[in-house]
């Protein structure tokens, strides 16, 4: 039988959990990179993860020592994440990335955004409660999809739309929502953050992210096997080609 593709679901190949594990590592590299660049230290930082699926990224910034509260739109992954994460010092809560009306003004240092400026048909009303939840100088680390010829075969194509390699529901991403970073920079800076680093990243082989997405929908891989398998590694210095990280601050 052909794999059940569901998002928020163990029992099914869920895309969103298999990107947040995948990308792990190498979210976790370019934030310790970012609090080095910036001199943010982690140590009781209050940090705001929006986007967080089932809670690695939250998770992987508590181990970094931070005071986390992590948010997602599904409330299925929400309880997912709090059952997977026993910690206590970590909130994990349901809301939309649109509205953070609960969340109280300048009340992180970092707050990081996966899984959602290539989702969100309103980028500059999420950017703009990301600046007012950031405090004066805090760091906003965000990843997306550009919007090139090679990521619309990938992410329109091969994650969404071709039987084989599907891992996503249909009409999760559309071209209009494949930002470049200067469409990026633009929003970033209209509402009120300044860019200051962007950074491609890759699987290490595009071959082992097909053989992998193969494994992982016939059973023979599961998730948490993946990001050994497919090792993302940053490329800075060159042009985004699919993902990329990026970071902007808030002015003091």
């Amino acid at each position: 039988m052909p794999a059940r593709i569901e998002l928020d679901s163990p029992d099914s190949v869920d895309g969103r959990h298999i990107r947040a594990v995948t990308f792990q590592p190498v979210r976790l590299e370019y934030v310790q990179r970012t609090l080095a660049r910036t001199g943010l230290r982690p140590d009781g930082a209050q940090a705001l993860v929006v986007g967080s699926v089932r809670g690695d990224l939250a998770r992987g910034l508590s181990g970094l020592g931070m005071a986390v509260t992590a948010l997602d739109p599904s409330p299925v992954a929400t309880e997912l994440a709090r059952r997977a994460d026993p910690d206590p010092s970590t909130s994990y809560r349901t809301a939309a990335a649109e509205h953070l009306d609960a969340l109280p003004d300048a009340a992180f240092s970092l707050a990081y955004y996966a899984d959602t400026l290539e989702i969100t048909s309103d980028l500059g009303g999420v950017l703009a409660q990301a600046a007012r939840v950031l405090r004066p100088g805090g760091v906003l680390v965000y990843d997306t999809v550009a919007r090139t010829p090679v990521s619309r075969l990938i992410y329109l194509g091969a994650f969404q739309a071709i039987p084989l390699t599907r891992i996503m529901p249909p009409h999760r991403y559309r071209a209009d929502r494949l930002r470049p970073p200067a469409e990026v920079a633009a929003a970033l800076a209209a509402a009120g953050l300044t860019g200051e680093d962007v950074c491609g990243f890759r699987p290490r082989s595009i071959g082992a992210l097909v053989r992998a997405v193969l494994a992982r929908k016939s059973g023979r891989l599961r998730d948490e096997d993946l990001p050994a398998v497919v090792e993302f590694v940053l490329d800075p210095g060159h042009e985004p080609v699919v993902t990329y990280l990026g970071t902007a601050r808030k002015p003091q």
